[in-house]
């Protein structure tokens, strides 16, 4: 009953023309950077980070969560059409929606992908309903110690489960973390690492290293690709499956939700992971393995509520926790502590209109991608034609002038700059720049809650594994490192994302 009510609430401050307007905005922006190849949703939430700052908190999240999930259905339609895929986890929609749109099925395989996309987020939604509650009454029981040892399971979660080479993952992540150290020490009040320079004495604004790694290097790296289109056709045909494809789609769908439910809520899993699992274990399944990759539903249909799914039972961890599973979610924070809103179990007691107002906006977020991917899909085709090479300088400006408006200072934009050349640099060596978003943000919190543990415990360093429930935490932890490093389980975890490659 308590739920229900809250639930109420929820719609209620969702359901406000502001919120709705915003919702409608993210969904809309989501769809686009989707459909666009090379964008993506985390560069994108970088780039509108500063516009938060005049939003009200409720409107500035709601819209970017929009962006997030409505990304992973954008993505799929250049996927289907084109074989572009708009965003990293519609990769594998490429596979079997491409050969079903080349089979004269491109209605059926967009009608497939957005409605199973909307059962998926449909029911990760009520998860997130259902479940948050219950965690953030279990998180309450957390102290320092407790949150330090969960935020080191966290940036090994994420290390683990990302793709790419674990050692440059775990670089990226030390370097995240040293360079939450920089500014005024909170104890002390004591200046340190900033090189005597009085900009660096607050820290690095978490927007800047966004913006720079995510933003301003993405136009670097896409501007070294040609303008390389597909021939495109409006010949979309009939949108809806015929009854065999339904039946091979719907169990696909359902497990796909119910993998990439799960896999959202881990650190690191995400959207791409989700994706490339469910595709994997559909293969696996089928009594027919060799119609994978020649246009079966079940390829499709699998990966599609897998990633979708994934996207929004990702907010678990973020909403009771505090604690951000991937770079939208790190994102989702810095957002949120720019309207000085601490991300934890205590949003839903002390901001309970935006935990709610958030989780029922993804209900009304998910109709509205309906209406934009099915009947809107001849508008998003026509958009590949935009040649990047008048896309990208307006999105520079667009950078510009959001990063001098976080502190009207010419300082943030030269730091922008030198993060955007430093973040090209890793991408042509193939450096993640997810792990250093995510040990930037855990940084000062996993220094903050160790501090606050040895104060405690009397400068006692045992308080961590004396206590069950941090001990329990650290276990895993290196469990999670000792099984990463087993020969059998690196070369599956390389096998599962080789395609990404």
């Amino acid at each position: 009953m308590e739920i229900f009510d809250n639930l109420m609430l929820g719609f209620s401050v969702a359901l406000s023309v502001e919120n709705v307007a915003y919702c409608l905005l993210g969904c809309l922006l989501g769809t686009l950077i989707g459909v666009l190849p090379g964008i993506g949703p985390v560069p994108t939430i970088a780039m509108l980070l500063p516009i938060t700052y005049v939003l009200p908190p409720v409107a500035g999240l709601i819209m970017l969560a929009g962006i997030y999930y409505g990304a992973q259905y954008g993505g799929s339609t250049t996927a289907i059409l084109v074989a572009l895929p708009g965003e990293t986890s519609a990769v594998v929609t490429v596979l079997d929606g491409h050969q079903m749109a080349r089979n004269g099925r491109a209605g059926a395989a967009l009608a497939i992908a957005a409605l199973g996309s909307f059962a998926a987020g449909c029911f990760a939604t009520v998860l997130l309903a259902g479940f948050a509650p219950p965690l953030a009454e279990l998180a309450f029981k957390f102290g320092p110690a407790e949150y330090f040892s969960l935020m080191v399971l966290g940036l090994i979660g994420a290390v683990v489960l990302a793709s790419g080479s674990l050692p440059k993952a775990i670089c990226m992540i030390l370097l995240g973390l040293l360079l939450g150290m920089i500014g005024t020490d909170v104890n002390s009040g004591v200046a340190r690492y900033d090189f005597s320079i009085p900009e660096l004495q607050d820290g690095i604004d978490f927007a800047v290293v966004a913006m720079g790694v995510f933003g301003f290097a993405e136009i670097m790296t896409n501007l070294e690709l040609r303008d390389q289109r597909v021939d495109l056709t409006d010949k979309v045909g009939r949108l809806y499956p015929n009854m065999q494809e339904f039946k091979e789609a719907a169990p696909a769908c359902i497990r796909g939700t119910m993998l990439g439910s799960a896999l959202g809520i881990l650190p690191g899993g995400g959207a791409v992971l989700s994706s490339f699992a469910s595709y994997t274990l559909e293969k696996k399944i089928s009594k027919n393995p060799e119609r994978f990759g020649k246009g079966h539903p079940a390829g499709l249909a699998g990966p599609e509520s897998a990633n979708n799914a994934a996207a929004q039972t990702s907010f678990i961890p973020l909403l009771t926790l505090g604690i951000p599973g991937n770079a939208v979610t790190a994102l989702m924070i810095g957002a949120m502590t720019i309207h000085n809103i601490q991300p934890g179990p205590q949003v839903m007691t002390s901001h309970p209109e935006l935990f709610w107002g958030l989780i029922a906006s993804m209900w009304i977020g998910n109709l509205m991608l309906i209406v934009l991917n099915l009947p809107l899909v001849g508008l998003w085709v026509k958009l590949l034609k935009v040649p990047y090479r008048i896309l990208f300088p307006a999105i520079l400006v667009f950078c510009t002038i959001g990063v001098y408006s976080l502190n009207y200072n010419v300082f943030d934009i030269w730091m922008t700059a030198a993060f955007g050349l430093v973040g090209y640099l890793w991408a042509k060596l193939k450096c993640e720049g997810a792990p250093l978003l995510l040990g930037l943000v855990l940084g000062p919190m996993m220094e903050e809650n160790f501090r606050r543990a040895l104060l405690l415990a009397r400068g006692d360093y045992s308080t961590f594994v004396s206590r069950p429930l941090s001990l329990s935490l650290l276990i895993v932890a290196i469990l999670l490192v000792v099984l990463v490093t087993l020969p059998s389980i690196k070369k599956k975890r390389e096998e599962t994302f080789v395609e990404e490659g």
